[in-house]
């Protein structure tokens, strides 16, 4: 098992472990997997009413997906399989509020789950960053995820320096991607204090609050996600058949049709 689930003393309040620290919690096919079967489980479990999300050990909240893994992709050039799309809570259609705790390094995939989370406690040694530009890759879902919870040049300019630059624990309060910030060890702790109070409150105003505050991006964010497939597969192609499709201009700068 890739993730680690306990019970909190306090009457429902479950802490989900990503447990691979030796892979930087990155999430393989088999973690995927067994996310989003806890998700759906949780929709029936009445004992539970948050749920705090974190990373084991202090370099890594999950380093997004294990660059060992080998996805299965379909013939089409209009599909692509992202494992990473049904990892979060609200994928699931779980509306029980769940707080992110992160200590160490939240990068790339990682913020399938952040962007699902109501919100985000961290320590003030973590780091966000968005490794994607650098390695030649789309940053599609990513950056749609953070354009929900940050300005557009927060999120632009994260999504574009790659790994070049890491924003700080500090700065990432400043602009609204985390709620709170606490001394290194400090961040599942705080959140469970989060937890315990949510849970303590009628569980049918707490979900609906939940469900009408991501209804307020939802449909913006839906626009965006339906758009990402695309641009991850133009992203792929290679350097020829880019060329092929975009490097023809005409004196217009309009692409040539053929």
């Amino acid at each position: 098992m890739a993730l680690r689930i306990e019970r909190e003393a306090t009457a429902g309040v479950v802490l989900v472990t990503l447990d691979r620290p030796a892979k930087l919690n990155a999430i393989d096919l088999e973690t995927a997997g067994e996310l989003a079967s806890l998700w759906q489980e949780l929709r029936y479990d009445e004992s539970v009413r948050a749920a705090v999300l974190t990373g084991a050990g202090t370099r890594a909240f999950c380093t997004g997906i294990d660059r060992g893994v080998e996805v299965p992709q379909p013939p089409s050039p209009y599909a692509v399989d992202d494992p990473l799309l049904r990892i979060g809570p609200k994928a699931n259609d779980l509306w029980k509020p769940v707080i992110a705790a992160v200590e160490g390094m939240a990068c790339g995939g990682a913020f399938y789950l952040l962007g699902e989370a109501e919100f985000v406690v961290a320590s003030r040694e973590a780091t966000f960053f968005d490794p994607h530009t650098t390695y030649g890759m789309v940053s599609a879902y990513e950056a749609i995820a953070m354009a929900q919870r940050m300005p557009y040049g927060e999120v632009a300019r994260m999504s574009l320096m790659g790994t070049a630059e890491r924003v700080s624990a500090e700065r990432a309060y400043a602009v609204g991607l985390v709620s709170e910030v606490t001394e290194p060890g400090g961040a599942v702790a705080a959140a469970l204090r989060s937890a315990a109070v949510i849970a303590g409150y009628p569980t049918d105003a707490v979900q609906g609050t939940v469900r009408a505050v991501w209804s307020a991006k939802e449909t913006a964010r839906t626009q965006a996600m339906a758009q990402a497939p695309a641009l991850i597969a133009l992203g792929n192609l290679p350097p020829d058949r880019q060329a092929e499709l975009f490097g023809a201009r005409g004196a217009s700068g309009a692409p040539r049709v053929r």
